[in-house]
């Protein structure tokens, strides 16, 4: 089987068969994939933050809806809070326009307006558990990936030791470690996608509430005319602006 100091992963790779190598193209392209979808993800998180939280400072200083509307109208929506304003100023003046001229606008003008703020919350949860189940499906099945490797590098190595004859402890645990490899590869690979899962999953739950809480206080606006006067606790934690 080789001299001792002529072992490692290089000489696996090597001796590997299909199914080896197989197995650890697999692993490398789920690899690719969780750290692809770690920094995509990770990057839009803190992109995302910031601009909600610009966004979030501007809205509560505005003098009016009106002013938030204009400033929507001329810089566009880029974070789920500017989203969520938008879709709301335009369904309460669609509603008030046209009122309930087809099925999906039935019911009063809060009715719809509480459909609506609902419908983009739930679009806005999906985009951000969007590649999630990717991580978590990476995280859970490649140490099994890895162990599978294993086992077969095992088996193989056995094979050709008891076809050689030969059982001295010396030919037997260089090419059942040199198996072992690939099982600290696919824990290689599971680690950084389970603790990037865990990481953004996190991150959105804490959007999320903060987006909920938002939602209803932009509903008493909308249909009150007016803030929340008990507490007057906005998202970012200080005083509300007046709204005229």
């Amino acid at each position: 089987m080789g001299d001792a100091s002529s072992l490692g992963f290089g000489h696996f790779i090597a001796q590997a068969d299909i199914v080896a190598k197989i197995l650890l193209g697999v692993l490398v392209i789920m690899s690719a994939i969780s750290w692809y979808l770690i920094i995509y993800k990770g990057i839009s998180q803190v992109v995302r933050q910031g601009r909600s939280r610009k966004f979030l400072n501007f809205f509560w200083s505005a003098t009016s809806l009106e002013a938030v509307q204009n400033e929507l109208t001329v810089h566009g929506v880029r974070e789920p809070f500017g989203h969520l304003t938008a879709h709301s100023l335009h369904a309460q003046a669609h509603h008030a326009k046209f009122g309930a001229a087809k099925l999906e606008e039935a019911g009063s003008e809060q009715e719809f307006l509480t459909r609506t703020i609902k419908k983009v919350l739930d679009e806005e949860t999906t985009a951000l558990e969007n590649g999630l189940t990717m991580l978590a499906t990476i995280g859970a099945t490649a140490p099994f990936v890895g162990l599978f490797g294993t086992v077969w590098g095992v088996y193989h190595a056995l094979v050709a030791i008891g076809m050689s004859g030969s059982g001295m402890l010396d030919k037997v645990a260089g090419p059942v470690g040199e198996a072992l490899i690939m099982t600290g590869i696919g824990l290689a690979v599971a680690l950084p996608a389970v603790m990037g899962y865990n990481w953004l999953t996190r991150s959105n739950r804490v959007l999320t509430a903060k987006l909920d809480a938002f939602a209803f206080e932009l509903l008493t606006f909308l249909s009150m005319g007016r803030a929340l006067q008990a507490g007057r606790a906005r998202t970012t934690g200080t005083p509300l602006a007046a709204v005229n």
